[in-house]
């Protein structure tokens, strides 16, 4: 099924639902001329180059022979014309080669590439990230040395955080780094799940490595990050000698099979060379940075394989006859069926909340870089660190879903792999578990974020919502249905969860635990219900004014639908948070039956 990029849908919500005007203002290059000139590129690219590589991806995969990554058939050209075309630096420092557009423009272009294929869009997200941990925390040295060719894709980087003892639990981290003699650190140990930790792509692969001093104090607070090449480099920036580092193999994998993802060794001799990034036992903080750009590219993921699912489950129910549906008197397209339309448009209005979640994130993040104001900055860094683990859960919770029933939607031919839907539903499952498992994407969010200023950040928010739900309904207008009241009650819900846990929080309560997992899911549909209707009122006003695209109508229905059929389980979930600990804290005797 061939895939086409959402440009002019990805754009219409960057013009008119995010910060992207107002940062043109310090930027006069950043005209929505040349915004859409870039997306409908990227866009290009996705369709004509990536989109076909997706299923001879999965069906090859990678092959891993004498220590050496083989990519499928197609992956290296690929990969060297689309850094050719200068796409890999198109949010870097200008100072680096980069083009400096902002976190918004990267994030959408990175849907379409990951919409075509995953397995190959997840290589540049890890490239992107360690440009942006480089950038905040490296010396003037090592930027010197290696961002330069990082941002014009030369060389591709990996994130190197996860050991066989150490998943999400990082204090067990046991891979040693030594000082030595010449400012540098010789590294040994072994890290597993390393995604594009060796490739065929490039000549240069540069790892950011998480390690341990000898004598660092005991958990967290004891890991220092290290910079670690496949290959040395020189003074003259030419390579030099192989590192002592490899790759022992490659997984075999549920899905995402032409991703390589990697046992990586460090030290079989004298140990790797590594650099110190930022300072020592500080390293948590600097992979931080790299990490939190990454969680919100892999939410971006699940809004890519959500579109492409979609796009191929309306094509299929368009095509496929089979019943007459209800007051119809032949057989006609599947598409009639009312159970079918529920659920096209619940792939619809999923993948486009959690698209407009994402984005707005990315805005946060760029007015947080870019606003003049200290005061606004501080406030929008806030905001995009409340979104980040919405936007990297709830939408990959949507690839999940949406794929799912995208499956459901081709019925016994979604079962058959020839049809493509199996690849999408078993590509998406991932994305909810690397770069932080959803789970501790909700703890994140409850322990950490909402208490931000005392709680302010989010009660600033929550006041947008209510805005955005007070002008809605001063329309009074049929076509958007009962979006203003389920969205006044969505927010009810939102606002009374929300309090019960910051009281908790204060408390130190083990009861904020149980009830994360459906709060960032309440937050997402509050979320999501409140951008989708900034959305529709945009298409209104355009409507107005004299502006008859059909999609105009389609964000309108898509956010009524939303507002009325998603958004209404609010209630139950804000129920769940307040008064459902008991039953999950309490229930020893299910768990060991």
């Amino acid at each position: 099924m061939t895939y086409h990029a959402p440009v002019l849908e990805s754009f219409f919500f960057l013009e008119h639902c995010t910060s992207l005007k107002r940062l043109a203002e310090s930027n006069p290059d950043l005209t929505p001329d040349l915004v859409k000139s870039v997306l409908e590129e990227a866009g290009k690219f996705a369709d004509g180059v990536l989109a076909p590589l997706n299923r001879v991806g999965d069906l090859e995969g990678t092959v891993f022979e004498n220590g050496v990554v083989r990519t499928p058939k197609g992956w290296k050209e690929a990969y060297k014309a689309w850094a050719g075309a200068g796409w890999n630096g198109l949010g870097a420092s200008p100072q680096y080669g980069g083009q400096g557009l902002p976190t918004l423009v990267n994030m959408a272009c990175l849907e379409f590439w990951s919409s075509a294929c995953m397995a190959w869009g997840l290589g540049p997200i890890l490239t992107i990230a360690a440009i942006e941990a480089l950038q905040a925390h490296a010396s003037e040295a090592l930027k010197k040395k290696y961002l330069t060719r990082l941002v014009s894709g030369e060389w591709t980087g990996s994130m190197q955080l996860t050991e066989p003892q150490a998943g999400s639990d990082l204090a067990t981290l046991r891979t040693r780094a030594t000082r030595a003699n010449d400012g540098s650190y010789r590294l040994k140990g072994t890290k597993i799940f390393i995604s594009y930790g060796e490739h065929d792509m490039t000549d240069n692969i540069i790892h950011l490595v998480l390690a341990r001093l000898p004598d660092a104090p005991p958990g967290t607070k004891g890991i220092s990050l290290f910079l670690v090449p496949k290959f040395l480099v020189k003074d003259d920036g030419s390579l030099g000698a192989r590192n002592d580092v490899r790759a022992s193999g490659v997984e075999h994998k549920l899905g995402i099979h032409a991703s390589p993802t990697c046992t990586m060794v460090f030290g079989d001799n004298e140990g790797a060379i590594g650099y110190l990034v930022g300072e020592e036992n500080r390293g948590l903080a600097c992979m931080f940075t790299m990490m939190n750009q990454a969680r919100l590219a892999v939410g971006i993921q699940g809004v890519s394989i959500a579109e492409r699912a979609m796009q191929q489950a309306f094509a299929f129910a368009r095509e496929r006859k089979q019943g007459a549906a209800p007051g119809a008197s032949v057989t006609g397209p599947i598409i009639e069926h009312p159970d079918v339309k529920r659920m096209l448009l619940t792939m619809r209005a999923l993948t486009s909340a959690s698209r407009a979640i994402s984005y707005k994130c990315a805005d946060a993040i760029d007015r947080a870089k870019h606003l003049q104001d200290k005061t606004e900055r501080a406030a929008a860094q806030e905001e995009a660190n409340m979104l980040t683990p919405i936007a990297k859960a709830f939408s990959t919770d949507t690839g999940i879903e949406v794929a799912s029933i995208g499956v459901q939607v081709h019925g016994g031919m979604g079962f058959i792999e020839e049809t493509g839907a199996a690849q999408h539903y078993r590509d998406a499952r991932i994305a909810a578990i690397y770069e932080g498992t959803n789970g501790i994407q909700s703890i994140d969010l409850v322990t950490r974020k909402i208490g931000q200023s005392g709680g302010e950040t989010l009660a600033r928010m929550i006041a947008g919502y209510r805005a955005t739900a007070a002008q809605v309904k001063t329309l009074n207008d049929p076509a958007f249905g009962a979006i203003a009241p389920r969205m006044e009650e969505g927010i009810a819900a939102l606002e009374g969860a929300s309090q019960y846990l910051l009281a908790a929080l204060g408390k130190n309560s083990v009861e904020i635990f149980a009830g994360a997992t459906p709060y960032l899911r309440l937050f997402g549909l509050v979320a999501g219900s409140a951008y989708l209707a900034e959305a529709a009122l945009a298409s209104n006003a355009a409507v107005a004014a004299g502006d008859h695209d059909p999609a105009h109508a389609a964000r309108i229905a898509t956010a009524r639908f939303f507002a009325e059929n998603l958004l209404a389980a609010a209630g139950g979930l804000e129920r769940t948070v307040v008064s459902g600990a008991g039953s999950v804290l309490q229930a020893e005797a299910a768990l060991i039956a």
